[in-house]
């Protein structure tokens, strides 16, 4: 048996169920994950709000990430890194139903886990981070490129940040006050968002910005990339989808096969940064599996950087 998060209707954190079920042995192309360690992201709520549009079939099983060891493996079955053997500690994304102590996975979902990173921090990069990356390779942002990024202190934005710094980037990040300490520390040139932002960016950056990068979603975000001038292919954004079909902007993420293959492509490299030191993902809180609700109050929250991790 194994305990297992389930969203038994619609709605908020309170609708969030912790249930114990079988696991069933893994069929070719799949394998059973202990996990260890389980991240939490904004569209696990978004998704069982019914706030994706079509709502999840209930009760819906929750997560797309984790961290943990393999349990069992399913017949003739291999993952995209070759040979998947009982006792491997890995990595999962892009997983199903990951808020669990244990549960079967696609084996195409599993990659390594450096020894040298953390169980919390291998749970919840691979989500955050593979977006960042997609972002950046088609804006295709490289060396003399000045990046803002629209939101640099959030989960996304953070990994941005210090991605685009990477490839020779300089990068300029909007964030609450109390955040810019953070960025200055990974390299951006932090200024607050609100009133004024197109006129601030254009006085830190006179030469011009080249590429935008929008992880918050909202009108100002995109309205103060326009205004300066981007190429509005190389304005990005993971949220504010409907000002990419009105203002011709490039959308990422979701089920679109070309970003899918993108990310998967990523994610041993970034698993990679993370183990040199090249790359930093915070842990804001743990909580245990039981405590999902609380957890994702807090997700919806304002809350420290970094993520929130659920422990089996």
């Amino acid at each position: 048996m194994s305990a297992t998060v389930f969203a038994t209707a619609l709605g908020g954190p309170e609708v969030l169920e912790v249930r114990d079920v079988e696991v069933p042995d893994p069929a070719p192309g799949e394998v059973v994950v202990d996990f260890q360690a389980v991240g939490t992201n904004p569209v696990d709520h978004k998704i069982y709000s019914g706030a994706m549009g079509t709502p999840p079939d209930l009760p819906h099983r929750v997560g797309f990430e984790g961290a943990g060891v393999i349990a069992a493996v399913g017949p003739d079955t291999e993952g995209p890194y070759g040979s998947i053997a009982v006792g491997d500690e890995v990595v999962v994304f892009r997983g199903s139903g990951t808020y669990a102590a244990s549960s079967v996975q696609p084996a195409s979902a599993i990659v390594p886990k450096p020894a040298g990173v953390s169980w919390e921090v291998a749970a919840g990069l691979l989500l955050v981070a593979t977006t960042a990356h997609d972002g950046l390779e088609v804006t295709a942002v490289t060396e003399g490129d000045t990046v803002v990024v629209h939101g640099g202190s959030g989960a996304v934005g953070l990994l941005v940040v210090q991605l685009a710094r990477i490839r020779g980037a300089r990068v300029i990040a909007t964030a609450r006050t109390e955040n810019h300490d953070v960025l200055r520390g990974l390299g951006a040139e932090p200024t607050t968002y609100g009133p004024g932002l197109t006129d601030r960016l254009r006085e830190l950056a006179p030469d011009g910005i080249t590429a935008a990068y929008d992880a918050v979603g909202t009108d100002e975000a995109i309205d103060s990339s326009l205004g300066l001038g981007i190429d509005r292919s190389r304005i990005v954004t993971v949220a504010a989808f409907g000002r990419v079909e009105s203002d011709g902007i490039v959308g990422i993420g979701g089920s679109d096969p070309d970003s899918a293959r993108r990310r998967d492509a990523a994610r041993a490299d970034l698993l990679g940064l993370v183990e040199a030191g090249r790359l930093v993902s915070p842990v804001a809180a743990t909580f245990p599996l039981s405590d999902v609700a609380d957890a994702h109050r807090l997700l919806q929250a304002s809350h420290p950087i970094g993520k929130i991790i659920l422990l089996p």
